[in-house]
This record gives structure tokens, sequence and C-alpha cells, in this order.
């Protein structure tokens, strides 16, 4: 059930948001140079790596590290970056991981592939069995704001108790927390 309600709302709002990512997709080309989506290697379910995209928020010389390892990351953001970020507007391409099935609505955020603390607390408490999401009950918990552990242990909270219902709560949740910019440092 989960499988199917995540493709008929992702490709929903892939239709009904087209536009405003062809826009958005615009905008960075104009505003900075390089490719309108940025690339990045996560890592998925069962540890396996996949390709997630967003709109770019960094210059193309930006090193593939996670953003709160950057000293001065702002220095790193292009023009409309930014705003991008603090708005989640640049996760808008991951609708489409979505309908492939490499991430679900709800679930732990894919890390980077370089987070190697944080992939391995995950295997160890089996988080890794989970597919990654969107959106999470860490990220509706403090997002930036989290050190490392306390991410993992809301992640092994969804693990544990994880339901249609649960993830109905934190998808009425998420958006509340986007517009609110709570958890978000960059």
């Amino acid at each position: 059930m989960k499988r199917f309600f995540d493709f008929l709302l992702a490709f929903v709002l892939i239709v009904f948001l087209l536009t405003p990512m062809l826009f958005i997709a615009l905008l960075v080309k104009i505003t900075s140079e390089g490719p309108a989506l940025y690339w990045s290697d996560r890592v998925g379910r069962n540890n396996c790596i996949f390709k997630m995209p967003k709109f770019r928020t960094m210059q193309i010389n930006t090193p593939a590290v996670a953003t709160h390892l950057l000293s001065h990351s702002e220095q790193y953001l292009t023009p409309v970056g930014g705003f991008l970020r603090k708005s989640s507007l640049d996760e808008l391409p991951q609708l489409f991981n979505i309908l492939k099935g490499d991430i679900s609505f709800v679930g732990p955020r894919p890390a980077l592939f370089n987070q190697e603390d944080l992939i391995a607390l995950r295997t160890k408490k089996g988080i890794h069995t989970l597919i990654p999401g969107l959106t999470g009950w860490a990220q509706i918990n403090g997002r930036d704001d989290l050190p490392i552990p306390a991410k993992v242990d809301f992640d092994e909270y969804y693990l544990k108790n994880g339901s249609f219902l649960f993830d109905l709560k934190i998808l009425w949740m998420t958006p509340f927390k986007v517009i609110r910019l709570e958890g978000v440092k960059h």
C-alpha cells in the first residue's frame, strides 16, 4: 500500500508542479554557471548507492561533503541557493526518485555516500533496511539541528513504530516545519 500511495502521490505532484519546477530550473541556470540539477550519490535501502537529484544550490566547485562540514558554506551558495534550501524547493526533483522507488515520501533521509558515521550507526541499528524518504521523523524533530546520534534515534523510533498512519502524521507535519524554517541552518 505504501508503494502505491508513494507512486500515485508523486505522479500527481509532478504533474501539478511541473511548471514551477521548470521555472526553478531556469532560475538556477540563469543565475549561476553549471547545470540546473545536482546529482549526488546517496545511500538507499540495504546501503545500496543511488543517484539523487536536487536543484543545484551550490557553486559547481563546491566539495562533495555534507554542507555542515564546509567552513563558511554560505560562500558556496548560488544567488538563489539559500532561498531554495530554506524553502526545501531544491528537493522537488526527488519526486522522480519516489516514482522510481529509490525513496519513499517518508523514511530516514538518505545519507551522502561519504557520511560514514551516519551509515555505520544506521546499519548497526537496522535502519539501513528501510527505504529512505523525502521527509522523516528526524526531519520534523530537528533536521539540521540534530547531532547524528539523535537523528539515528529518531530513525530507529520510526523503524520500530512505522505505520501508514504514522507516515500520514509525518507528511501532515512536514509543511508546517518547512514554512517555519525549523531546523534549517543553510
